[in-house]
């Protein structure tokens, strides 16, 4: 049995930022990570503001963890070529946002950028894309580490402590089959439902908190209209791709026979061409039957010993 929950990016934007409810994100991020975190604050910064000039960086949620630590998290339902780009620049801009001047590169932040996508982005099998920064040796192959200095002054283990990671989470692409904890909250990213035996951290309150039938009547009926607005778009959309795509075939048989006329025109021209200078040759060759050897006519024709044997009988 499961329940019909509220879509996650609504969830981010009405239901999560409440502290009392940042165990929901903190058991999701626990369990991508591999690793328990800690939120302590819901940040709003430039890169969160939907403004004229950087609509383009919209941030659905941007958290802080217990070890000062930005985690971004973006959900994106419409394709986009360049969203590899805009993860970049996400978190870069969010690096140079959180240093404050004059307090030198070690206090550079380091950023989570989590992207939940439902379109296919990329080219891949697996719904579930880890990225990190590692340098390796390009002759020995080992992997740079950092001095020991540095792991105690920076509080680090390996360099890519310092680096923003990238997860991308192609949910379209999951089975629907959970076989693990981590699946669990794809299933319920997808299905908008939790399965009463799925035990992953976080989903046991969000069965309760993300509850469509225990949102105020006011909160409902803005979410049921939000639905149906985004399945009519969805429609519109794939209508659109439907007729696009009957369109382009039309045009394509259109174009497919102006392109067989002109190529039948082209090899029509060709052979009479070819069939005009043959009978040319053979005219040649019967005017001098009577003055050379059939060698020396072949030579000159360029036609075959046999074929002025043939006009010679």
């Amino acid at each position: 049995m499961s329940r019909k929950l509220v879509s996650f990016d609504w969830a981010m934007k009405k239901i999560l930022r409440q502290k009392a409810n940042f165990e929901i994100l903190e058991g999701f991020l626990s369990e991508l990570f591999k690793f328990d975190v800690k939120i302590v604050e819901i940040l709003e910064s430039e890169a969160n503001q939907e403004t004229e000039d950087d609509k383009f960086n919209r941030v659905d949620l941007l958290a802080k963890d217990d070890k000062d630590e930005l985690i971004l998290i973006e959900v994106q339902h419409r394709s986009e070529i360049d969203y590899f780009h805009r993860m970049l620049f996400g978190t870069s801009k969010l690096i140079t946002e959180y240093i404050k001047k004059g307090r030198g590169y070690t206090k550079v932040k380091k950023v989570y950028s989590v992207n939940i996508v439902y379109f296919a982005l990329g080219q891949g099998d697996d719904y579930i894309y880890h990225g990190k920064i590692e340098f390796k040796g390009l002759n020995e192959k080992d992997i740079l580490k950092p001095s020991e200095r540095q792991k105690e002054d920076f509080k680090i283990d390996t360099i890519t402590d310092i680096y923003p990671e990238y997860y991308i989470l192609r949910v379209n692409k999951f089975n629907d089959i959970a076989k693990n904890s981590l699946d669990e909250w794809i299933y319920f990213l997808k299905n908008e439902e939790i399965e009463d035996k799925f035990e992953a951290k976080g989903l046991d309150k969000a069965k309760n908190v993300l509850d469509v039938l225990k949102l105020e009547e006011k909160e409902r009926a803005i979410y049921k209209r939000r639905e149906e607005n985004r399945m009519y778009k969805e429609s519109l959309l794939y209508t659109a791709k439907i007729e696009g795509e009957k369109r382009g075939v039309k045009k394509g048989k259109k174009e497919g026979i102006k392109e067989g006329i002109k190529e039948g025109i082209k090899q029509g021209i060709e052979q009479g061409k070819e069939e005009g200078e043959k009978k040319a040759k053979i005219e040649i060759a019967k005017s001098l039957l009577d003055i050379l050897d059939v060698e020396t006519i072949a030579l000159k024709t360029g036609l075959s010993l046999a074929e002025i044997e043939k006009l010679r009988d």
